[in-house]
């Protein structure tokens, strides 16, 4: 996805929690940085992850581990703008169940990277990831 955003900002987007609750998660245990073991928490649907940073390049790369390691590439595009890729690998169990969390992944980082790329345009929370499981259920 691209953001026409500077790239440091982009990156920032990712790793302060103060900017992630924006428009990804309710609150942080603490910041991404390098060798960190944090808490994510969704209190919306009373979730919660434990994320633990195994590469941290500022700028460039985030590869983390949510149970499974999910990675983050920032690539430049000019001055004002940051092609974001994300990959998530290493699921488990039967063929069927590694599609289906596959693609539960897709689903989920499509929402994150959409909703970041608007609020760091445009300052609005879209509320994508809230609404994606409102806490009375599906409509």
């Amino acid at each position: 996805m691209l953001i026409r955003r500077p790239v440091s900002e982009v990156f920032a987007a990712f790793v302060d929690p103060a900017i992630t609750t924006r428009f990804w998660f309710s609150r942080a245990s603490g910041r991404l940085a390098p060798g960190a073991r944090v808490t994510w928490f969704w209190d919306h649907c009373g979730a919660s992850g434990e994320v633990r940073v195994r590469d941290f390049v500022p700028d460039r790369r985030l590869r983390i581990e949510w149970p499974t390691p999910v990675e983050w590439l920032f690539e430049p595009h000019g001055q004002e703008a940051t092609f974001v890729r994300i990959a998530a690998w290493g699921f488990e169990g039967d063929p069927e169940a590694r599609i289906a969390q596959a693609l539960d992944s897709t689903e989920g980082f499509n929402l994150v990277i959409a909703a970041c790329k608007i609020w760091l345009e445009h300052g609005i929370d879209p509320r994508l990831i809230v609404d994606k499981q409102p806490p009375d259920g599906p409509v």
